[in-house]
């Protein structure tokens, strides 16, 4: 549904950053469970003539209207086997400022050419006549719709049927109240979201269950342009998400550390490499990043240790993305999280509430530990490239700690490699797990590994665990092309001209 809304925007006269957004409101209203109008995100954008910027939506750090002893509060943990097994923490207390919807916006105001209701519809539509359950979305869902998405009414009627049951594949959801939300920020914009009505109910939900968002933590949110983070790879110009956020910054770090491997497919000594820099890389970003009071000075000290390539110092550890690229040499790239689900849905919205707070990888000094207003950690890294010859591609993945890791390999396979998008895409993976007290490798069944040293968990080939990269690219040879990730369903679309 996100695809053939992009295509449709597209070919109805929108450009290429009205069809990125067209496509991700209608993921974000479509994947439940996977991501929602309460996502933090960002847009890495690259215009012909123009230096690539991008839209910093990440979620922040609320509370600056509570009291003290709400800190701490307001939240549950439960136990999930997704992934292998983790511990999430949902419930009011876990939901952070949402940024997703100001970084839409501000894209639209700089960069779009229709209006933005326009853009709005096809989500509209979508939510109006129902959807089903996509396969990821299922998946996922699976191991969680009852314990995270279950506890709270409004949420648990929308999932599941009168037995109690997930709702099966063949099922339309319909949220009634989802489709005047959205009718209400096609009208008057985001504004509607941050300081109108929809805020007034969502600020009323949490003060009622001491959810730490508040009409101050809304009304005061802004979605920042910041010059994205470049860096030659062979004949690429990449352009990702920087720092305050860590995904760009740990992307770039590990494509620069793979020193032009592979070259060809994937060996058991390119495997062996690939391994060891993100150990050295999640290594740094665990130990010296993700904690740091100056994010900014961190990025710049492992970014200066990747120009030394000083391995050996580093060592010292739910999601979606659209990716558009036009004929006009346009990329566009946008990522959306709504970490795991907060298990909230606001009464009278339909939206559904992040949990970004409760996500132990955002937030390495413990629950509720930062300053209000501050920028949580992200591991979001919407990318663009271009090529001397004017090939342009945009491309991002979902997938938590272990977007950076996709999103190297791909790129990797891709512009060192010589690999087709298609099949660098495709080719199994390998994520290294760094936690305070154990190293692990986490590699997909079909991946030839040698010995490595620490332990390994494989999963089955493709699985939903290891992210899913889509990408669209422009090559002045052959026009348009795009690529989706089988882990997740993912799907394309391209508009004629």
């Amino acid at each position: 549904m996100a695809a053939r809304a992009g295509v449709d925007v597209a070919e109805g006269g929108g450009n290429t950053v009205d069809a990125a957004i067209a496509a991700a409101m209608t993921a974000m209203v479509t994947e439940p469970g996977m991501v929602s109008l309460s996502a933090g995100g960002y847009v890495t954008l690259s215009v012909p003539g123009e230096e690539p910027v991008t839209a910093d939506g990440g979620v922040e750090m609320p509370g600056r209207d509570r009291p003290k002893s709400w800190f701490g509060g307001g939240v549950q943990d439960v136990r999930s086997g997704y992934g292998g097994g983790m511990t999430m923490t949902v419930g009011h207390g876990s939901v952070a400022t949402p940024g997703a919807l100001a970084a839409l916006a501000l894209v639209h105001s700089q960069s779009g050419r229709r209006v933005w209701s326009e853009l709005l519809q096809p989500a509209v539509q979508a939510v109006r006549i129902g959807f089903p359950l996509g396969r990821s979305a299922r998946h996922y869902l699976e191991f969680v719709h009852d314990s995270a998405f279950g506890w709270q009414p409004d949420s648990h009627a929308a999932l599941h049927d009168p037995s109690g049951q997930l709702l099966g594949p063949d099922v339309l959801i319909r949220i009634p109240a989802l489709v005047d939300s959205l009718e209400m920020l096609a009208s008057h914009g985001v504004e509607a979201f941050y300081s109108g009505p929809l805020a007034d109910l969502i600020v009323a939900d949490m003060d009622a269950n001491r959810g730490l968002l508040g009409a101050r933590d809304m009304a005061e949110y802004q979605a920042v342009l910041r010059p994205a983070l470049s860096s030659e790879h062979g004949r690429w110009q990449l352009a990702t998400n920087p720092a305050p956020a860590v995904g760009g910054v740990t992307l770039t770090a590990m494509l620069a550390l793979m020193a032009g491997r592979p070259l060809g497919g994937w060996t058991v000594q390119d495997v062996a490499h690939l391994v060891a820099v993100q150990q050295a890389v999640l290594s740094y970003r665990v130990n010296h990043f993700e904690a740091a009071p100056d994010r900014v000075a961190a990025a710049r000290a492992l970014l200066a240790m990747v120009d030394r390539r000083d391995l050996a110092a580093m060592s010292s550890p739910s999601t979606a993305h659209v990716s558009v690229a036009g004929d006009d040499g346009v990329a566009c790239a946008i990522t959306v999280s709504a970490g795991y689900g907060s298990g909230v849905m606001t009464p009278g919205t339909g939206i559904w509430q992040n949990n970004c707070l409760g996500e132990p990888e955002l937030n390495r000094n413990g629950l509720h530990s930062l300053p209000p207003g501050t920028r949580l950690l992200s591991n979001m890294a919407p990318s663009v490239a271009t090529r001397g010859d004017g090939a342009v591609l945009a491309i991002g993945s979902p997938g938590a700690d272990r977007i950076s890791t996709a999103l190297a390999q791909v790129l990797a396979g891709h512009m060192h490699g010589g690999r087709s998008l298609e099949q660098a895409i495709a080719d199994p993976r390998a994520h290294v797990r760094v936690n305070a007290n154990e190293i692990q490798v986490d590699v997909e069944e079909d991946l030839v590994v040698g010995a490595l040293g620490m332990p390994v968990r494989e999963f089955p080939a493709q699985s939903m665990y290891f992210g899913g990269v889509g990408a669209a690219w422009w090559e002045p040879d052959s026009g348009l092309h795009a690529a989706a990730d089988p882990r997740r369903a993912g799907a394309t679309g391209i508009s004629a001209p």
